[in-house]
């Protein structure tokens, strides 16, 4: 019978597409000051400068290629024939750029804007800034980054928790556990029944609560793991 499969990924599934990562020693946040930049209060007290980072975000993001973990999990999801849903904490694009579809980006999407006077969400890649215009309602100023700032809810949580309730195999990839409320679908996947993996570099302070873990290179451990699973190994 064919396994139900939550897929969990975190910036460490991207580091290796050259992608810095955010709670690792010379992470993002130990560079910028995340309340000035992450929060709807520091948007709203300094749009200019919050634009500036995320436009040179944007810009990184749309240079770099998906690696060969990415690319694993895309050929998950279109050759195994149960259900992959793949969750990311990214708001990189690299999965899609590796072909997984859907993909639920439960942080937001660099490659995606949004107006917060109409709500409408626009694909861009290129930089927005107080003058820009909402293609929807024309209204100037509104646009913002479509990512998810400390102090708002993520997307998808009630998708989310479905899945996890219905779900025979949990996988955690390159996530440090530490983040809620992504921290907590290990535990909510093995209150269902289902089994826990955990693929990273390095144990996460949630070890404890996988069945099994798998470390190294995300680059390794996770193509290894995805032909185990397509070889009904697993």
């Amino acid at each position: 019978m064919e396994q139900k499969i939550v897929i969990l990924t975190g910036a460490g599934v991207s580091a290796e597409s050259g992608l810095n990562t955010y709670r690792d020693k010379g992470g993002i946040w130990e560079k910028y000051d995340l309340m000035e930049l992450a929060t709807p209060e520091a948007f709203a007290a300094n749009p200019t400068k919050v634009h500036e980072f995320y436009n040179l975000r944007r810009g990184i993001v749309a240079e770099v290629q998906p690696n060969a973990a990415h690319r694993a999990l895309a050929n998950l999801q279109s050759d195994y024939t149960g259900e992959v849903f793949l969750v990311t904490q990214n708001v990189d694009n690299l999965h899609e750029k590796a072909g997984s579809d859907p993909v639920y980006h439960m942080h937001g999407e660099l490659a995606k804007v949004r107006c917060s006077l109409c709500h409408t969400v626009i694909d861009t890649l290129d930089d927005i800034d107080t003058s820009t215009k909402c293609g929807q309602c024309g209204h100037i100023g509104g646009m913002r980054p479509h990512v998810v700032w400390f102090g708002e809810m993520p997307f998808y949580l009630e998708k989310i928790e479905e899945k996890l309730q219905q779900c025979d195999l949990f996988i955690s990839i390159g996530t440090s556990g530490t983040v809620y409320p992504a921290a907590g679908f290990v535990r909510a996947a093995k209150m269902s029944g289902a089994k826990t993996v955990e693929l990273n570099m390095e144990p996460s302070e949630g070890q404890h609560l996988f069945d099994q873990g798998l470390y190294g290179p995300a680059t390794e451990v996770v193509p290894t793991f995805v032909d185990k699973i397509l070889k009904g190994e697993i």
